[in-house]
């Protein structure tokens, strides 16, 4: 059971969304020194049809250092990060209002969630506050968003709400801190 920052491995994983009709395909490829999450989301959550690529260049730890998504009907969003929460657009500006933020959480996608499980050592009753870089489908305009995860089974099964309230969940991942059952939201086929 993978806990924590470490060795990437290949994969591939799919999921169909629970909510409306939508599918989520990513390629997870270790490269020289850093991890690359390489995904296709089409869907029509919230009502409004969407087709997006991603692409999320992690380092050896899970940390997010760019993300770069682009849409069927030509909008885009670059992003980069130095690891440690601090932010900045495609051509190097600053973007503080995101300090502090370590990942991102992407509308259509469970992959995101991978991120703060796969990048730390959980143990049983855990309960952590994190501030996120949101990317809704519909605007594509990245907000902060914060959210809370407790550890219920390590490697296992993780509760995740936001801290608003307004949402809940008790998500199942696999060995490699991927969701397998997102109550509501999506399920694994691959």
């Amino acid at each position: 059971m993978t806990s924590g920052p470490g060795p990437a491995r290949g994969l591939t994983a799919r999921w169909r969304s629970l909510e409306g009709q939508g599918i989520d395909h990513v390629v997870i490829t270790p490269e020289d020194r850093r991890i690359v999450a390489r995904g296709t989301v089409i869907g029509d959550r919230g009502g409004s049809p969407y087709g997006v690529y991603y692409r999320i260049d992690l380092d050896p730890a899970w940390r997010v250092r760019e993300l770069a998504l682009g849409t069927a009907d030509g909008r885009g969003l670059h992003l980069l990060s130095d690891g440690d929460g601090h932010w900045s657009n495609g051509t190097g500006e600053p973007l503080t209002e995101f300090d502090g933020c370590l990942d991102v959480d992407l509308a259509g996608t469970p992959f995101t969630n991978t991120l703060p499980i796969r990048r730390r050592a959980w143990r049983e009753g855990e309960r952590i506050e994190l501030r996120m870089v949101y990317v809704p489908f519909d605007s594509f305009r990245p907000v902060v968003d914060a959210q809370i995860y407790a550890c219920l089974e390590p490697g296992r099964r993780f509760h995740y709400q936001a801290a608003d309230r307004s949402f809940e969940a008790t998500l199942l991942v696999d060995s490699d801190g991927l969701v397998t059952d997102y109550p509501s939201l999506f399920s694994r086929m691959l």
